[in-house]
């Protein structure tokens, strides 16, 4: 049994009979919540329902299904001691097995998931913004990866758009509402006029900019003086100023990573999502003087 990463549109075209386990309801405490789907093939998985005994009755169930050809089963599963979990709450799921229309319907949602994931910019490829990509590569994000110097793109190795610009504030004017920018130039100016264009749009989900407490105090002064005293409030400066010393970038990236997911994934983005979607998708402080040059 595999575990497939390829996307939800690759896995349903490669295997012939799928069978969908969706969380039709969820009461109480529970790892997954209502409308999460997991896909089973003879061989192979797609997505997850949240792991433990639950997961394995449910792929058992489905691969019962695949075997005796049943099209659909309700399940109803308490996750206490019966199973070996202990969260407490009750799973009701569905396993239906797909029809060539289902699955038409289930690619071209993924597709449109997909296409309203929140889009990151990281912007600088150098060690940081390239230890960046490789971590948001496995997050639900459209990560953009984007330097001046074509010589920096080339040395990315992650699964992520990368973008060579010569205009880097024009990307960010024309970024999706909600977008986060990650600003990681190998140039303060840069940083600067990046910073400001990134704030005066008034609807980023986050805009973190790599330095110090001096650098902050200093795009502060810039602004008021050359901005019309444009406000740094929602700037995070330092970014993954969370008490690690260890300014490895492999480090940083963790922490600014975990920032931003966190603003991504508060209740507020989590509510927006799903009303948009209508299906389901699979402020930082300061401190640390000097965590970051």
């Amino acid at each position: 049994m595999s575990l497939s990463t390829s996307s939800l549109s690759d896995f349903l075209a490669a295997h012939a009979s799928v069978i969908k386990i969706a969380l039709t309801r969820v009461r109480g405490s529970s790892p997954r919540n209502e409308g999460t789907e997991m896909f089973v093939a003879p061989n192979a998985l797609w997505g997850t329902i949240g792991g433990g005994q639950l997961e394995y009755l449910a792929i058992d169930a489905a691969r019962d299904m695949l075997r005796d050809g049943a099209l659909q089963r309700d399940m109803d599963i308490p996750l206490g001691p019966e199973i070996g979990q202990c969260c407490g709450g009750r799973i009701e799921m569905r396993l239906t097995r797909m029809r060539a229309s289902d699955k038409r319907v289930a690619q071209d949602r993924a597709r449109q998931n997909d296409a309203a994931l929140p889009h990151v910019y990281v912007l600088g490829a150098g060690h940081v913004g390239r230890a960046l990509a490789s971590l948001f590569q496995h997050m639900p994000v459209n990560c953009v990866l984007m330097d001046t110097r074509p010589e920096e793109i080339a040395l990315n190795t992650a699964k992520v758009e990368t973008r060579v610009s010569v205009l880097p504030e024009a990307d960010i004017w024309n970024a999706p509402a909600r977008s986060a920018f990650i600003l990681l130039t190998h140039d303060h100016a840069l940083d600067f006029l990046l910073a400001s264009a990134a704030l005066e749009r008034g609807d980023a989900a986050y805009v973190g900019m790599i330095g110090s407490a001096t650098k902050r105090a200093k795009l502060k002064s810039w602004t008021h003086r050359h901005c019309g005293g444009q406000t740094i409030e929602h700037l995070n400066c330092p970014i993954g100023a969370s008490g690690s010393r260890d300014k490895r970038p492999s480090v940083i990236a963790a922490f600014v990573v975990a920032e931003v997911m966190a603003v991504l994934t508060s209740e507020t983005a989590a509510t927006a999502s799903s009303e948009t979607l209508k299906t389901p998708i699979s402020g930082i402080q300061p401190g640390l003087e000097g965590r970051l040059a």
